[in-house]
């Protein structure tokens, strides 16, 4: 018997899922940047349009309780690609290096990246490479600067183009991107990611905002060369990780695009000052922005049905991290509120409350999973790499010291017992934890002893039962020691100590 089946006798269901395909199945795995569940039709949005992830849900298995590895941007990739927790992966909160692009070098700095992932790091890439896949990334990285233990191309990937710094990436018209190890010089002009309106520029003015555009849009070219990968690795099976940018701020797109959502709602000016580009229609940009995603989404399911792959092509759509909501959004133009992009949770990016973690999913595998299900099983960006692994066919080929727990019978309509808890810590905003078990969840915030910035990021306590208070309102840690004290010792099990991202209320 072939040894990459034997592991898969008790599981009949994928047993057949995975024999019935001529090779291991393909996966397309895109991850959104800052955008809410909420901002996606399958989860209740009715502004927005988001047509072919509409019918990837309808196709395919809709997740309700499913949880971003952390709460902003590379701590969150870190969990996804090491299938770590917080409490163990090497990346706990957002950290990069000192740079700066001007006029006079082009606009590419002398230095870029985040703090990087470690060279013993055994990634999602570098396990799916290792079971035969091509491997490919399009998009944003923000897990190490060119050339360091972090680079993608040291981390499991054959092809990398976009990205690579999150800095850079707040900047959907840059004067380059990466390709491979290589730059990619762009034909826009150079202006800083946190530029804003000159004194004589009038906000009330479109004209005002046109200089904030360029002649090449990077999602564009992104999602062009990850149809490119496609059709090159046709004849073998392949692992497309593909981190946009999208609706990640600056608020910046294309005008053929703007143009569906321009005028349609009360929307005043964003005149930016406050880190991030200013847009004469913010509202309509944010829309637009998220509809061209959807797009290029779709693109890549024709080309991969007209490749005749689509019974063996899985795709996943997730997000990085929860919407701007609060004080964030009115410093980056962004009304998370109006669109419900939180789905009216609490608070957004930055907290571990529901509406800072809580991810959309949406898996589609033509034939193998039920179209049109649901599943409100507890789940989080650690179970992603034990799950392709499983559905690849090898599940005994997981990395053993990992954290995630396969959801490959929840796909494919196994029953699989509920998860004993689910894990986060941050070590940003003051510093912040949250254990999730059943319908009980923990936070504790202000571990840092500093506010930084967060009204919620004070030393607190609290408990929520989210059966009955999903929007986490009512605190009921005095009406439950017992709960709390169960729930505290999950986490003295969990953390470890991070030398490079310390947590002073945890690291005693």
């Amino acid at each position: 018997m072939n040894r990459l089946l034997r592991p898969l006798l008790a599981s009949s269901a994928l047993l057949i899922a995975f024999t019935a395909s001529a090779r291991q199945p393909n996966v397309v795995l895109i991850l959104a940047d800052d955008l809410g569940p909420g901002d996606l039709g399958p989860y209740g949005q009715t502004k927005i349009k988001t047509p072919n992830l509409d019918r990837m849900a309808a196709e395919g298995m809709k997740l309700t309780q499913h949880y971003c590895g952390n709460a902003v941007c590379a701590p969150s990739r870190s969990v996804l690609m090491s299938g770590m927790h917080p409490g163990h992966t090497y990346i706990r909160d957002n950290r990069g290096v000192a740079s700066k692009a001007t006029q006079a070098n082009g606009g590419i700095p002398e230095t870029e990246g985040q703090h990087p992932i470690p060279d013993e790091a055994n990634t999602m890439a570098e396990v799916m490479r290792g079971l035969g896949y091509a491997t490919g990334g399009f998009g944003k990285w923000g897990l190490g600067g060119p050339g360091s233990s972090g680079d993608p191309l040291k981390q499991g990937f054959q092809r990398w183009f976009g990205y690579n710094c999150q800095g850079v990436a707040h900047n959907f018209y840059p004067t380059y991107l990466w390709d491979n190890d290589k730059i990619v010089h762009l034909k826009n002009p150079f202006f800083p990611a946190s530029d804003k309106l000159k004194p004589d520029e009038d906000p009330a003015k479109p004209e005002s905002y046109a200089r904030f555009k360029g002649t090449e849009y990077s999602a564009d070219l992104i999602a062009e060369q990850a149809r490119a990968f496609v059709r090159q690795h046709k004849d073998e099976p392949f692992f497309l990780y593909w981190p946009t940018t999208v609706p990640h701020v600056a608020l910046q797109v294309p005008d053929d695009s703007l143009g569906e959502y321009a005028g349609q709602w009360e929307d005043p000016p964003y005149p930016g000052g406050n880190g991030y580009l200013p847009h004469f229609q913010p509202k309509a940009a944010y829309a637009a922005m998220i509809t061209r995603m959807d797009r290029e989404i779709g693109s890549v399911m024709t080309l991969v049905n007209e490749l005749g792959l689509d019974e063996n092509t899985i795709f996943i759509f997730i997000s990085d991290n929860g919407p701007l909501n609060g004080t964030h959004a009115k410093l980056a133009g962004t009304d998370c509120d109006f669109f419900n992009s939180n789905q009216g949770l609490r608070d957004g990016k930055g907290t571990l409350f529901e509406g800072g973690i809580r991810s959309p999913g949406i898996v589609r595998w033509k034939g193998k999973i039920k179209a049109g299900s649901v599943s409100n099983r507890v789940s989080g960006f650690e179970d992603w790499l034990p799950t392709l692994v499983e559905l690849a066919g090898s599940k005994d080929k997981a990395p053993a010291n990992i954290d995630g727990i396969s959801l490959a019978p929840t796909l494919l309509g196994e029953k699989q017992p509920e998860r004993e808890f689910l894990y986060r810590e941050f070590a940003g905003y003051g510093g912040q934890l949250c254990v999730r078990m059943g319908n009980w969840k923990l936070i504790k915030t202000g571990l840092t002893g500093k506010n930084a910035k967060m009204a919620t990021a004070k030393p607190a306590t609290l408990l929520y039962d989210l059966s009955k208070d999903e929007k986490e309102i009512t605190n009921v840690a005095e009406e439950h020691p017992e709960i709390v004290t169960k729930l505290e010792a999950i986490v003295t099990q969990q953390h470890t100590l991070s030398t490079d991202f310390p947590i002073a209320g945890l690291d005693k």
